[in-house]
């Protein structure tokens, strides 16, 4: 086919700019033009699965913002990059500590069992570690009781940090359940709101395990 043909049944001009992809007619037919195919195209990256998180959003039917769980995995992948103790070991350092700190060491044992099984690797949505599950801002609160900087991820200063506020909770509340209560819920949201349910069912569970670490 001449090309001033092929021109004038695509109503082209020599100076008309090719698309790619643009269908041409050829002796009265539409054929596609010749072109490479386009690369397979990658969804946005905000439409991109993020990787599978270690440490969830939800507990308990509360969800935690962005930025507590981002730390939560964050530490999560520090512990798991640390050596930790047995479990064994674990509660044993929870019996000295309680000892060496003037605490019920049956309470303490008990904290730290149904806070983490004595698993030191254990890391919450909310950002809660160790052994005693500490969030930073308790954290900080036990480095100034104690006077000293305490790291949560070590096991040692983990139990010291929970250990010390059991301690000064004894002292605060107004009854033992109260301080048990307020280890999982705050003191000041215990007086505030009362006992959630979960509250009451962590309480419970704290004395049932104290009874029989004190065997």
């Amino acid at each position: 086919m001449a090309v001033q043909q092929l021109l004038e049944d695509n109503d082209l001009t020599v100076g008309s700019l090719l698309r790619p992809g643009q269908r041409l007619a050829v002796g009265g037919a539409l054929t596609p033009q010749q072109a490479p195919e386009p690369a397979a195209a990658q969804p946005p990256a905000a439409q991109r699965p993020d990787p599978e998180r270690a440490v969830g959003r939800t507990f308990l039917g509360r969800t935690y913002d962005d930025p507590v769980v981002d730390s939560a995995n964050r530490h999560h992948a520090e512990l798991a990059a640390r050596p930790a103790p047995s479990r064994e070991q674990v509660r044993a350092m929870v019996h000295e500590t309680a000892e060496r700190m003037g605490v019920d060491p049956a309470l303490a044992l008990a904290h730290a069992y149904q806070e983490s099984g004595f698993d030191h690797r254990s890391v919450s949505p909310a950002d809660a570690v160790g052994t005693m599950q500490v969030i930073p801002s308790a954290g900080e609160w036990a480095s100034g009781m104690v006077g000293r900087e305490l790291d949560l991820l070590d096991p040692q200063d983990n139990i010291t940090a929970g250990v010390a506020i059991i301690r000064q909770l004894g002292r605060s509340a107004p009854s033992r359940d109260v301080a048990i209560a307020a280890y999982y819920q705050g003191l000041h949201g215990v007086q505030k709101y009362g006992m959630y349910k979960d509250t009451k069912q962590y309480v419970r569970a704290v004395k049932d395990h104290a009874r029989d670490f004190a065997r």
